[in-house]
Order: C-alpha cells, then sequence, then structure tokens
C-alpha cells in the first residue's frame, strides 16, 4: 500500500486545486512519478513507512493490551465499559505517539522531495540525523502536538472495534447454547470476514471525524512548505482562507483507499495469531496438569 501513502501525503501538503475524479488524479500522479523517477520513485521512503508502522502498531498493541489488563485487574472475563475502552485506546496512542513521532518526520520529508534533491533524506537514519544537525531534538517532535490530537482517531476506532467484537463474541455464545454444543476456548474466535468488517467500519467511521488534523501535521513538518505555515494556527487559519473546509480533507479518497485494506489486514493477522498464541498455551497449560496429575 505504499504508493498510496505517498500520494495521500503529496495530495495533503499540495496547494494547487485537485484535478479530476479520485480515481483520475490517484492513477494520473502515480504514473507521471513513475515515469519521472522509475518505480523507485513510487517506493521512496519506504524503509521510514515500514519502520513507523511496525514500530506504530507493536507499540500500540503491547501498550493496550498492558492498559487493559490493567483495567480489568487481569481478569479475563471482566468486561470493560466503552468509556474503559476509549480511555486505555486514548493513553496507548499517545505514548506510541510520542515514541514514534521522529519516524513520521521524515517520512513526511522523503514523501515530499525529489530523490535528486541535495538536501533529499537518503533513509530514515540520514534523515533522523540530518534534523538533530540543523534542529536539535526539537525538530525530531514537530508536529507532535497533532499526533496527540490524533489519539482520538486510535481511541474512537478502538472504542467502536472492541464493542462490535463483544456483540460477535456474545452472539456467537448464543448460537452455540441454543444448538447445545459447549463454548471452548478454541471457538473463541470470530470470522475472519467478521473481522475484516469490523475493523474497517470502525477504521472509516474514526478516520472521517478526525482526518483534517493530519492534514494540517502533514502541512507543518513538509520542508518546503514551513514559510507558509509556521504553527498550527497559521496553518488552519491559512488552509481554511485559500481552500475552505475541502482544504482539511485532502487526500481523504486517496486515504481511504490505501488505509481500509491496510487496517483490515492488520486487524485479521492480529486476531489470527493472538487466537493462535492463546489456544497454544492453554493446551500446553492443560498437558502441564495432565502430567502433574498423572
Amino acid at each position: 500500500m505504499h504508493p498510496l501513502d505517498l500520494l495521500k501525503v503529496k495530495f495533503q501538503v499540495a496547494t494547487d486545486k485537485p484535478k479530476g475524479g479520485i480515481g483520475k488524479a490517484i492513477w494520473s500522479t502515480l504514473t507521471e512519478i513513475q515515469a519521472r523517477d522509475g518505480w523507485r520513485g513510487l517506493y521512496r521512503g519506504v524503509g521510514a513507512n515500514i519502520a513507523g508502522n511496525a514500530s506504530s502498531w507493536g507499540l500500540y498493541f503491547l501498550f493496550y493490551h498492558m492498559l487493559k489488563q490493567r483495567a480489568s485487574g487481569g481478569d479475563p472475563n471482566y468486561k470493560l465499559s466503552p468509556g474503559s475502552y476509549l480511555l486505555c485506546s486514548a493513553q496507548a496512542s499517545a505514548v506510541t505517539a510520542i515514541m514514534t513521532n521522529p519516524i513520521w518526520v521524515v517520512k513526511v520529508r522523503m514523501f515530499t522531495t525529489q530523490p535528486n534533491d541535495p538536501t533529499a533524506y537518503r533513509s530514515l537514519w540520514h534523515g533522523l540525523s540530518s534534523i538533530y544537525r540543523q534542529d536539535g531534538i526539537s525538530g525530531w517532535y514537530r508536529g507532535t502536538s497533532l499526533a496527540l490530537f490524533g489519539v482520538s482517531n486510535g481511541a474512537i476506532q478502538f472504542m467502536m472495534y472492541e464493542e462490535m467484537k463483544r456483540w460477535g463474541f456474545e452472539r456467537k455464545k448464543r448460537q452455540f447454547a441454543k444448538a447445545g454444543k459447549e463454548y471452548t476456548p478454541d471457538d473463541d474466535k470470530l470470522s475472519n470476514t467478521y473481522y475484516t468488517l469490523m475493523s474497517g467500519a470502525s477504521k472509516l467511521m474514526a478516520l472521517a471525524s478526525t482526518y483534517p488534523y493530519q492534514v494540517v501535521r502533514s502541512r507543518i513538518q513538509n520542508n518546503a512548505t514551513a514559510h507558509l505555515y509556521p504553527t498550527i494556527p497559521a496553518c488552519v487559519k491559512r488552509t481554511f482562507a485559500e481552500e475552505g473546509v475541502r482544504g482539511f480533507y485532502r487526500g481523504l479518497g486517496t486515504n481511504l483507499v490505501r488505509v481500509l485494506p491496510g487496517t483490515c489486514v492488520t486487524f485479521v493477522v492480529y486476531e489470527n495469531l493472538a487466537w493462535l498464541l492463546r489456544t497454544t498455551a492453554g493446551r500446553r497449560e492443560q498437558r502441564k496438569r495432565l502430567e502433574a496429575d498423572s
């Protein structure tokens, strides 16, 4: 999905009026980049993007799971309220956003420069070291306040996802009870179709309600437009004055095309791996108990 992520950021920082529909804009820009920079141009910054996404999802799920366990007192059967899910998700998102912000600054700047530009970053490490030499540690955290505002995106998404998942498990347990079947830990898993629909729907609603902050963040992190958008209030004011409300939704269509498949794949893989690890650990404990009894 990297080429679409590249386009999303380019559309976000662009100030000219978009031409044509979403499909036409995506296709024409992709072919233009490929013709100018080759196939490598479509994957500029892929290292930073992989590092950012891998660390963000990994850290988020780690902190989110720890916070849920703490909120439930370690009881796996304790049902958290929607407000508790919202709080756990917001806390996990905030910590993750602070820890990974330097990577996203490099990513935006790599996405918005040409490979042959003498000031362009060659890699994630080159970008981090260049920013540190020029602006110090504060340069790594440009746009952090907006990233923290973006906590609402993940919080809304996970609150909705957890509630839909809870409803799905309750429905499955009722079906087992109605059929007279025993519900075992091995059955504690929904279908991949259900996980896909839940993750897609929750991401869609969360993204639509919080997207403008991403546009503002990309614009103030972009070196080429730093003089136009020196601060968050200046960026908001200028964007609204020149482009209206639509300016805050630049690249939304491209982002939906990019982020929905990526989110669905991430959640389906995560849920399946989590279930596999749980059931494997449960069987191992059961074997140990049987061996101890014998």
